[in-house]
């Protein structure tokens, strides 16, 4: 099992690793393997590199994430203007249909609502927007219309898992209730939750993901 202290070696280790971070610019606490990360990035998507980075290290049982953003004046918007920079980012990217989006942008905070076919569409709405110039953060509120009977719904997200190389498909179990999508089951990492969470999601109509799923702790070799 590792030591706090070991992990929070890995997890700076692996925010060095991201030639798009500052590393020197987060802070990392551990304590009972849940990482709290700290500090100051100049845009939204950096801070969210930073949580994903963390969640890849072994032993990271949970992010508390307390980085904020700092814009610099000289690159700083008017609500007004990101949201002409959202609207048009929305409009450019292929994979959004954005007459069935609305946005609302205050202090910077974009909150995006609507209903949308597929979660590959509702997530790639935020990745469209998240590195715009003074977005500060970004709330999807965007839903997802049902297309496909649980069953139907419970057997392609399984065969899903199976198709994953980052999964253990025999360990990871998902219970379907209504539109809801609940994972049980044990996983080696923090990621391979994430990644199952993730398969989840990219299903046809679901609306929730319940990630119920047990980190096992990890061996060490001596």
């Amino acid at each position: 099992m590792k030591t706090d202290s070991q992990i929070q070696k890995d997890v700076m280790d692996e925010l060095k690793w991201q030639p798009f971070l500052n590393s020197s610019a987060i802070g990392v606490a551990v304590k009972n393997g849940i990482v709290t990360l700290s500090g100051t990035v100049d845009t939204f998507s950096k801070k969210i590199t930073a949580e994903r980075a963390a969640k890849k290290v072994i032993g990271v049982k949970a992010i508390a994430e307390d980085i904020q953003i700092g814009v610099s004046p000289v690159y700083r918007k008017t609500d007004t203007e990101i949201a002409e920079a959202v609207l048009n980012a929305l409009k450019w990217h292929s994979a959004v249909p954005d007459d069935k989006i609305k946005i609302k942008v205050e202090d910077g905070t974009v909150t995006m609502e609507g209903e949308l076919e597929w979660e590959y569409q509702r997530v790639s709405a935020k990745t469209a927007i998240q590195d715009l110039t003074g977005v500060r953060s970004v709330i999807n509120l965007i839903t997802l219309r049902p297309r496909i009977s649980p069953a139907e719904l419970e057997q392609k997200i399984s065969a899903a898992f199976q198709r994953s190389a980052n999964i253990d498909a025999t360990k990871v179990h998902a219970g379907i209730s209504g539109n809801t999508v609940t994972l049980t089951g044990r996983v080696r990492s923090f990621a391979e939750s994430e990644d199952a969470a993730d398969v989840a999601w990219a299903a046809p109509g679901v609306f929730h993901v319940v990630n119920n799923l047990d980190i096992e702790e990890p061996e060490l070799a001596f």
